[in-house]
């Protein structure tokens, strides 16, 4: 082990300011530091569903996700019995000394418009937790490399709205080569048919997976991304 110290220069005394393990420091970390301790090759993605939809057009919205919200959550539940980890990548509402949970206190507490549906997909302790500042869950955020550490290829996005974030998202996670799954019960915007167009579009130039929950097989999921990665490989 090289520990390598620095002092105050000039000091009567030599006091270390702080060391650190030069070897240690080299190799690089697996899982965040301990702060991704899991590894799939499927993500489960929820976008924006924590929120008070305190906003024009919200009660639309709102029409909307109510019922995909519970679709999520049965997606939810098969995706962590699957071993599927999911990760909740949230608006911060312009209020950058906050943290999800003063967000997800906020949506249920002060009896926001979202708060049925917050409270039908409210986190569980073992959840990953995203801040983003604008649409796309990726624009300068930690989530890609949280996705590299967990070693994930496919994304299942869920949440809304459809042609706002999910779109955004989706186009980025694209870019990055990511495989797509966007189950289109599970993708609510203010107007049905539009979000309807914008599943197509995802389907059609993102090449985006769009078939409702009920028929996704996790475990086919699982073990599709395995193959692709022995297939890269060789």
């Amino acid at each position: 082990m090289t520990v390598i110290g620095f002092a105050l220069k000039g000091a009567a005394d030599t006091w270390p300011l702080f060391y650190f393990d030069r070897e240690a420091m080299s190799k690089k970390s697996s899982d965040l530091h301990g702060n991704a301790p899991d590894h799939s090759k499927v993500a489960l993605l929820l976008l924006d569903v924590i929120n008070d939809l305190e906003f024009e057009g919200g009660d639309l919205l709102a029409e909307h996700a109510l019922p995909a919200a519970k679709k999520i959550a049965s997606l939810k539940s098969r995706a962590r019995l699957a071993g599927i980890p999911t990760i909740y990548v949230n608006d911060n509402f312009g209020k950058w000394r906050s943290d999800f949970k003063q967000v997800l206190a906020h949506v249920i507490e002060d009896e926001t418009r979202g708060r049925p549906i917050a409270e039908l997909l409210r986190p569980d302790a073992e959840d990953y937790f995203v801040l983003k500042p604008k649409h796309s869950g990726f624009f300068f955020t930690s989530l890609d490399l949280l996705l590299r550490h967990l070693g994930s290829e496919i994304l299942i996005l869920v949440g809304w709205a459809g042609d706002m974030c999910i779109l955004f998202t989706a186009s980025d996670a694209h870019m990055r080569d990511y495989d797509l799954v966007i189950p289109g019960d599970c993708v609510a915007s203010q107007d049905a048919e539009e979000n309807e167009r914008v599943l197509k579009f995802m389907q059609r130039v993102q090449e985006a997976d769009i078939r409702p929950s009920i028929e996704l097989d996790l475990k086919q999921l699982q073990r599709q991304s395995a193959k692709h990665a022995s297939e890269a490989r060789a």
